[in-house]
Formats: C-alpha cells, sequence, structure tokens
C-alpha cells in the first residue's frame, strides 16, 4: 500500500507523469491495465507554486462520484438547459462506476457571463470531491471559468463553447486564454469562420459583406475569423462594427450598414441582441435585399419561431446525427432524444444536446479508465484524469468521431449551413442543410 501511495503522489504532483499509461480511448481498458492505475487524487485549491495542492480524498463503497455542471440556467436559458438535461441523461445512461453512483449535485449558472463563470468554478473547485466539470455554455463564461478549474488542477469539458480564443490557431499555437485541463466537444469558430465565407462567397455569390459583435469572445472572435477568412477569397468586409451588450435599438449601426450598401449581413449575436437585430434589419430602408447570415448562438428553437428569423441562413453544428452510437452507452441520436422527449416533455431547443451527452460520457468514461478499486476504496487521480481526457482519441460519439488535440479541441469540425424558411418549424433537426463544411 505504501508504494501506491507514493505512486499516487508522484502522478498527482507531475502533471502528466501517467499519461502514457493507458489513455482513455474508444476502448475499454483491460482489468490488468485498470490495477496499475493507482489513482484517487483530489485536490484542495491551494494554489502552490502555480499548481493545485493534492491530497488523497479515497471514495468509500457507498460514497458517490462527484462531477459537476456549469451552464447557462440563466442567459441563453435555451441553450443551457438543453445542455443540462442531455448531460443527466448521459449521466443516467452511463450508470455506476465500479459499483458507486455518479451524483452532478446542484447545477451551477454560468450566466452566460465572465462574473457568472467565474463565481461558479470558484464554488465547484471548493468541493475537493468533486473531480470533473461539464460546462461552460458560452464562452464568454469560460474565459473566466477556464483559469480557476486549471489552476484547481480539475477538468472541464465544454459541450458548446466554440470561440478560439480558449484554446488555439489550429496551427499548433495556443490562444491568450487556453488553460490546461480545458476541453471542448464542440467546434472551434475557425472551422465556422471559414464555413460561412465559402458559403456566402461560393455559394451565394455575396462579395461585399457588413459584419457586427457585441464584444463577447465568442461574437468578437468570429466576425474577425470571418473577416479573414472572407478576404482570403477575394470577397470585402465593407465595415465591421460593434454594439454593447444589451443593446437593443440598431438604428446607428443597420444605418452604417445601409450607406455601404452590402449584399449580405453576418451577425452572429445572441438571442437578447440577436433578435431585435434581425427584426430592425429586416424593416429598414436599404437592407431590404441583404442576406442575413447568423451564427450557432441564434440557433435555436425560441428564435426559430420568429417571423424575423425566416429566410435566414444559420451556421451551426451538425444536427442529424444518423445511425451514430455513443460507444460508453449503447445509445444512438434516436434513442436519446426519445428518452429526452419522455423525461423532459419536448425536443431539445439547441442542437449542442448532442455534444453535451458525447462530453459528459467522455469525462464518465476517462474517470472509469483511471479509477482503482483498492481495499475497499476507488482511488481517482485529477491528474491522471487530465491527462487521460486530453489523450482521447477515436472516441465514438453520436457527433461523431471524438479526437482531443493539444489544446482541448476534441470536435468534429464540422459545420453545417442551414436556410430557415418556415416558423412553424422550430426543431433545428428538422430545418434543411443547404451547405456541409469538413476540415
Amino acid at each position: 500500500m505504501q508504494s501506491a501511495l507514493f505512486f499516487l503522489l508522484t502522478c498527482a504532483l507531475t502533471l502528466g507523469a501517467c499519461a502514457d499509461r493507458d489513455p482513455v480511448s474508444s476502448n475499454e481498458p483491460t482489468e490488468p491495465a485498470a490495477k496499475r492505475r493507482i489513482s484517487s487524487i483530489t485536490w484542495t485549491t491551494t494554489p502552490v507554486a502555480g499548481r493545485a495542492e493534492s491530497r488523497l480524498y479515497p471514495l468509500g463503497a457507498d460514497e458517490a462520484v462527484q462531477i459537476r455542471s456549469l451552464l447557462s440556467i440563466t442567459g441563453a436559458a435555451s441553450l443551457g438547459g438543453a445542455l443540462r438535461n442531455s448531460v443527466e441523461l448521459a449521466v443516467r445512461d452511463f450508470g455506476d462506476i465500479y459499483g458507486r453512483a455518479v451524483e452532478l449535485g446542484e447545477s451551477m449558472d454560468s450566466m452566460c457571463s465572465p462574473d457568472g463563470g467565474r463565481t461558479g468554478a470558484e464554488q465547484i473547485s471548493s468541493d475537493p470531491q468533486v473531480i470533473g466539470v461539464i460546462g461552460t455554455s458560452c464562452s464568454a463564461a469560460a474565459v473566466a471559468a477556464s483559469p480557476v478549474i486549471s489552476e484547481a488542477g480539475l477538468v472541464m469539458i465544454s459541450p458548446s463553447n466554440t470561440s478560439p480564443l480558449l484554446t488555439s490557431d489550429l496551427a499548433g499555437n495556443a490562444n491568450p486564454n487556453y488553460h490546461p485541463g480545458y476541453f471542448r466537444t464542440s467546434n472551434n469558430d475557425l472551422y465556422q469562420a471559414n464555413a460561412v465565407a465559402d458559403f456566402a462567397y461560393s455559394k451565394l455569390g455575396l462579395r461585399r459583406m457588413v459584419a457586427v459583435d457585441d464584444g463577447d469572445p465568442y461574437t468578437s472572435a468570429l466576425v474577425s475569423a470571418f473577416g479573414n477568412a472572407f478576404g482570403a477569397l477575394g470577397g470585402e468586409i465593407v465595415v465591421a462594427t460593434r454594439i454593447d451588450k444589451g443593446d437593443t435599438d440598431m438604428t446607428d449601426v443597420l444605418a452604417e450598414f445601409a450607406a455601404a450598401e452590402p449584399d449580405g449581413i453576418f451577425f452572429p449575436l445572441f438571442e437578447d441582441a440577436g433578435t431585435p437585430f434581425a427584426e430592425q434589419a429586416r424593416a429598414f430602408d436599404g437592407l431590404e435585399d441583404a442576406t442575413l447570415i447568423t451564427g450557432a448562438a441564434l440557433f435555436v428553437s425560441e428564435f426559430l419561431g420568429t417571423p424575423q428569423s425566416e429566410g435566414m441562413y444559420f451556421a451551426g453544428p451538425e444536427s442529424d446525427h444518423g445511425a451514430n452510437v455513443n460507444a460508453a452507452t449503447g445509445k444512438n441520436a434516436g434513442d436519446v432524444l426519445a428518452a429526452y422527449e419522455a423525461t423532459y416533455g419536448g425536443s431539445p431547443t439547441s442542437p449542442y444536446w448532442a455534444h453535451a451527452y458525447d462530453a459528459t460520457t467522455v469525462l464518465l468514461s476517462a474517470i472509469k479508465s483511471v479509477a482503482v478499486e483498492q481495499d475497499g476504496k476507488l482511488y481517482i487521480n485529477r491528474a491522471a484524469l487530465r491527462a487521460g481526457v486530453g489523450a482521447t482519441t477515436g472516441f465514438q460519439g453520436i457527433i461523431g468521431t471524438l479526437s482531443c488535440d493539444d489544446f482541448g479541441d476534441c470536435g468534429t469540425g464540422r459545420i453545417n449551413i442551414y436556410h430557415h424558411t418556415d416558423t412553424s418549424i422550430t426543431d433545428t433537426a428538422q430545418l434543411p442543410v443547404v451547405y456541409q463544411f469538413a476540415p
């Protein structure tokens, strides 16, 4: 037992020291491999020399494995609600880990904001029994939550954060807000920017575009990346401007856009600003013929039911997952959607429900892979868990095959463009796909 504890401490104090020991993949670990993983470390939140201090908190026979969700309950609630429900279903479908239940505890509200993300992350990190987090819903919350989670030695996997700032430039260089321990099953928005640019330029024949963001890490990074991609194809961003969070009167911005005589408008805003923007743009003199294109933040059921959404194009993740089966639970999309409707009384309001389901099962699979039972107790090493999630490759999920790169991007990179022509259709899975992008 002494040598086992020494191994535990070595793994915990040297992040990734045990990363070469049977990383999580699409295959279940063999029993001998699992027995080699003596790994039950949780951490205090007291930073020591830039890392978290480690202590042993083995789980007894009747103690549950603790994970948490940090999602938007207020602020982008239609997104956060679909994610939270899918996390619950994934936990239920995955089942016990070595005879111990998995508990989600209280769902923390990230409020789709930096303050909410930071507060939620601090509350989660203060509990030494928590070993992993599903979150956040919004990139703005992740910018503040990620460093807190990272410093605590935790793993956080997001189903719907897409800002490139949180991971990398996809060329091997970390971006400013990347922190070890952060992962996501959603796609880096550099893919979405290229998809929208190619669709607008090559398929719609647009040459003069205008764009607007609200300063959010998601909207600003996506508009910037889109401008670069559209320009590289030969298009021109004649106006790129910014509104303030909370703005609902778009008169000044729309007047500037109309004066530029654009072929199209790219506005990847959230519902609170995107709804009035689309409504006012439709009626603004000089913009009646401009093509409206938006991103995944508006690709939610509530907005799809509004009159101004009709005729718009939406860039977002795939919503038809065919016969893909999640390897950890044996469930396909149809199975999960049927359970979702039976449990929550309707369809998911965001296509990211599938990313949340897969993110949860990636986390739970990694926990199971590194967890070891010894002398009636279960040991789970946070450092080994972080390394295990990072080594995920070839994991078959509902959204497809997931493999994580060095900066936490685990998504497929595939993007669809949807054309919304009937406001009676608010289920994202039923909208016609007019363009598909694959890296």
